[in-house]
């Protein structure tokens, strides 16, 4: 009897160890969410527990150089996790075609939800004080299951239906952008915050 696991659903995870970059990168955040009244109009009006430039602000890169300088290494980060990915990229190439800055506080949480148009999504994490809210994702067959069994309580991780992480600062996560995921509620007063991005496929 042999077994064969199939389709993996992968997760890279780095790290900028450069404090002095997240230094400058967490003061430009607080620059652009201070300035940011139409994204803080957009939270508002959406009931966005928190602050977002996601709907407001398409050039951060331009705005400030941490957030040029977030792209560049980003760029790096991508390609190799398409090698990890084994994806045959041909002459086309990827690029970083949006990028966010998110604050939430006390409560603060980010529905399930899936990036679509991208190739690649992710998060640098800047700020996570204690109790900051983990990020979950979520088994992409589960709306398939239906009358599936429960797990066993021993299930190894890659059986889970569920993965929570608890991100540091500093970390980069990415994954493939049609992996659903949310962000749990923080129980920090302390605000929690990141960079969030998309790479589509060009040429």
């Amino acid at each position: 009897m042999s077994t064969t696991a199939l389709f993996q659903s992968l997760i890279q995870q780095t790290r900028i160890e450069d404090a002095e970059f997240l230094t400058d990168l967490e003061a430009a955040c607080w620059m652009i969410e201070d300035g940011d009244s139409a994204g803080h109009d957009w939270c508002e009006r959406e009931g966005y527990p928190g602050y977002t430039s996601y709907a407001s602000l398409d050039d951060l890169p331009q705005r400030a150089p941490a957030f040029s300088n977030l792209v560049a290494q980003l760029d790096d980060f991508a390609v190799a996790f398409a090698e990890t990915l084994h994806w045959d990229l041909g002459t086309s190439r990827l690029v970083c075609d949006s990028l966010w800055v998110n604050v939430l506080g006390e409560g603060g949480q980010h529905s399930g939800h899936i990036h679509p148009n991208s190739v690649i999504s992710g998060t640098c994490y800047v700020a996570m004080p204690n109790g900051a809210g983990r990020i979950k994702f979520e088994d992409p067959r589960l709306p398939m299951m239906m009358a599936a069994p429960p797990l066993k309580t021993d299930a190894p991780l890659g059986a889970q239906r569920f993965h929570y992480i608890a991100p540091q600062v500093g970390d980069v996560l990415m994954w493939e952008s049609w992996l659903r995921h949310e962000v749990m509620p923080s129980q920090s007063e302390d605000a929690r915050i990141s960079v969030s991005f998309n790479y589509a496929l060009v040429g």
